[in-house]
Formats: C-alpha cells, structure tokens, sequence
C-alpha cells in the first residue's frame, strides 16, 4: 500500500506542475510581459525546436494559457470566437460564437478579434467589443454574459480584460460616449463597482493592479492621463497627466516600487495643412472630404474620428480641431513613485524620457532595466531607477512595425516585429542580440510564454516552440 500511495502523491505532484504554468491575460501576470520561471528557448523556427504548427482563423488577441489550456479569440465568416486548444498538441478542443452585437469600425491593419482572453484558472473570459464579457468554464459551457455599452474608438477597440483576484477589471474609454472603468465579480459578472473616466477619449491600453501595502489601486492609462482606482470601491485616488491626447495604447508595468508609463504622440506638423490634403482628395473641389472622397487610411473609423462635428465630411475646421487635439497633453516614459492622492502630476514623476518612446507597444520592466521598442527596430533601454539610457534606439536587426510588445524570461527578451522575425536579446547593459527567428507570415501578436515553451500567434498559424 505504501509504494502505492507514494506513486499517487507523485503523480498528484507532476499533475500539479503540469497545470500550474499560467500567462492569465495580456502580457502575462498583470500584464507584466515576465515569466519568472519560464525557459523558453532562444533559437527557433519552422524546423527548430518546434513543438507544434497549427492553422487559427484570423484575428490579434495573444495567447491567454492556464494550465494545458490555451485561449484566443478569433474572426472567421463574419463571426467572432472564442477558442479553446490544447496547448500540449494545438489540438483544438471546443470554439463558442460570440452573442451578436453592435458592428464596430476597426483600422484596416487591426481586427474584431482583437481583446486577449483573460482565466483566473476556473473560468475563462472573452470581450467582445460588439457584445460584452462572456464567461465560459474549461469545457466551453456558458457560465453568465453581461452585455456592455460600447459607442465608437476611432480605430476600434484595443484593450482586453484583466484578471484582479476574485475579479475582473475592463477598461472602456471610448471617443464617443461615456469613458468608464468596470470592475466585475468573476465568479457571477456582478458589477462591483464602474467608475467614469471623464475628460478622457479613445484608448487601447489594458488595466493592470498596483498594490502597495495596504493600498491596491487599479491603473489605467488613457487620453491625458493615467489613474489610479481604489480596487474595493472604485473612488479615483490618485491621476498623473502625462500622456497625449489620443490613441494611448501602452499598458503600463510596475517594477522597483515605481509604475512606468508610456505615450508618443503625434506632432501636429505631421498631418500638414487641410490645403494640401483637399489638394489630393477633394474630387468635386466644393471645400470638404466626403466618405467616398476620403484616401486610404481616412476611411471607416478613422474618417468618424475626424469629423469631428459629425457632419458627414472632413471639413477645414475639423482638421483644425484635430491638429489642436494632437497638440495637447504630455508624451513620452514617465516613471512615477509611489502615489499618494490627488494630483501627482508635479510631485511624483521620477524621470521622463522622450527618446527611443513607442506608440503602440508597451514598455518592459526586466531585471532592474526598461525596454521599449520603436518601429524599425530601433530598441532602447534604461536604468529603471535613475533613467539613465543603457543604449538608445539601437537596431535589432529585424525591421517593420512593432504591434506585439516585448515579452521577458530566463534572462532574455524577446521582440516581435510584424514582418514575422522575433529578436531574442540578452537582459544587459549593452546590447547582445543572441538570435533572429524567422516565421515567415505577419505578426502583430504578443506572444506568451508557459514553462520551457513560447506559444506565437501569426497571421494564419499558431505556433509552440520549445525544446522536445
């Protein structure tokens, strides 16, 4: 009986590890973008070290893994998904439709399927812009819905669900209707508590938990400003306006007692004149930018965006009001102390930096330092402390657009650039590229990390790398 009963209690154990490995949300735990235990490999590709390859219908949500599970959500026949795989063999276990809902406006380089699934290792969590949350157990069975009211963002939605102990935590900041943060009882879908954000527009960051002590706040980065929420109850604590005006899209990360967060803006010289706009689009030459005058990149959401007095055309007085928007707020890296109340804005800012700062991918903290990755390649990296830049805006090797943000463990980070080429670097002072991997299809995903296995999201596949 004893040789048996310490076979079972073994077998428990290796069970317990098996499932244990977690990246719950975007990034990771809290959206920090670290495995701390994780041993992913260095060096891969579609011959080496790769566990498995499997096709996915479209979308950009990341990977969200507990246990031998993994999660994404997708677009296929104008429907939107949410999809369960085992992560040991990509075999893909059961996909639920999305109740219907509202038709969002997305940028042409985005998707519907964009919000990465968040688990608190019981349930599993998908947003659906058009709809709201819906909650599903391991085996795909509904367990509640709550519909969300959801306006316009100018590009669509960008942000995803964060998972909070026994919660879970949505940011909704919209440019069009009431911004707002919504704290839900995961268990239920109770609402515990919604706060408005105010003053606020469009953004596309997920919400991540700082506690300190006995203080836990939920942060959220947005249009001018990023805050702080008591957890409990809601009550706005604390707000910093160091961010531009519009489009905010990095999450931000917590390391060495200090919150890091990151904007770039777009400099009001960049859009030109309407003059010279209208030059090139206005086809019947009567002033102003109809739908079907409008050039790629100002259709759909973006043309919403810019009308800004929703007449129905692109007019002189909406540029100007545009250029004027992109000329307020801050931009930048932002490392801010420890808050107490208020407004913290001249109090708390440890140090800013402008050079070597990203649009849309978020920051990493990392062994004492700060990445951020620029399109082209162009990496930087600071002194988390003292903001002193190790290297600035020094090429990776591998160019395009940076969507997916950088992800860290065993002492390397990883970046993903949207021509397919993930850069692994060693976490240093100085600049070691230890390897180029190449996938060959686009990539715009954050890729996630579980155990010794790093799981990426292309355009059409789904890949698992690690060693065999």
């Amino acid at each position: 009986m004893k040789p048996l009963l310490t076979c079972l209690s073994l077998l428990a154990c290796l069970n317990l590890v098996a499932t244990s490995a977690s990246w719950p949300q975007f990034r990771g735990p809290n959206s920090s973008g670290v495995a701390e235990k994780g041993t992913p490999p260095i060096v891969f590709g579609k011959e080496t070290n790769l566990l498995w390859k499997i096709a996915v219908p479209s979308g950009l949500s990341s990977p969200c893994i507990a246990g031998d599970l993994l999660f994404l959500t997708a677009f296929e026949d104008g429907k939107l998904l949410g999809v369960c795989f085992d992560r040991r063999n990509g075999k893909e276990l059961w996909r639920a439709e999305a109740p219907p809902g509202k038709s969002q406006d997305v940028h042409q380089v985005s998707s519907p399927a964009v919000a990465t699934p968040a688990t608190d290792g019981k349930l599993v969590f998908m947003y659906f812009v058009p709809f709201g949350i819906v909650a599903y157990d391991f085996n795909g069975k509904e367990q509640w819905r709550k519909a969300l009211p959801f306006e316009f963002v100018m590009n669509g939605s960008g942000t995803s669900p964060a998972i909070s102990g026994d919660a879970l935590v949505l940011n909704c900041d919209q440019d069009e209707g009431e911004s707002f943060v919504i704290v839900l009882e995961s268990r239920t879908g109770k609402t515990r508590w919604q706060a408005s954000r105010h003053g606020g527009g469009g953004s596309y960051s997920t919400p991540i938990v700082w506690k300190r002590g006995r203080q836990e706040d939920v942060v959220v980065a947005g249009s001018f400003r990023v805050a702080g929420y008591d957890v409990h109850t809601g009550k706005e604590r604390w707000t910093a306006n160091v961010l531009t005006s519009v489009s905010v899209a990095p999450t931000p990360v917590i390391g060495d007692g200090q919150i890091f967060v990151m904007s770039r803006g777009v400099p009001p010289t960049a859009m030109g004149t309407f003059a010279g706009f209208a030059d090139k689009s206005d086809k019947d030459k009567d002033g102003k930018i109809s739908p079907d005058e409008a050039p790629r990149g100002f259709q759909g959401g973006t043309f919403r965006g810019m009308d800004r007095d929703k007449d129905g055309f692109i007019t002189e007085k909406d540029w100007s009001a545009m250029t004027n928007l992109f000329a307020k707020g801050d931009s930048g890296l932002f490392a801010l102390r420890a808050p107490g109340e208020g407004d913290i804005t001249a109090t708390h800012v440890a140090w800013k930096k402008t050079r070597g700062v990203a649009g849309i991918s978020s920051p990493l903290f990392y062994e004492g330092r700060v990445y951020a990755v620029q399109d082209g390649g162009r990496l930087t990296c600071w002194n988390a402390k003292s903001g002193t830049p190790h290297y600035e805006q020094e090429r990776l090797g591998a160019d395009g657009e940076y969507y997916a943000s950088p992800i860290a463990a065993n002492g390397h980070v990883y970046f993903a650039s949207s021509k397919g080429v993930i850069t692994a670097v060693r976490s240093d002072d100085a600049l070691e590229v230890e390897s180029r991997n190449t996938l060959g299809e686009s990539l715009m995903s954050t890729p996630a990390i579980a155990g010794d296995a790093l799981y990426v999201r292309s355009a059409k596949h789904l890949w698992a790398f690690g060693k065999k």
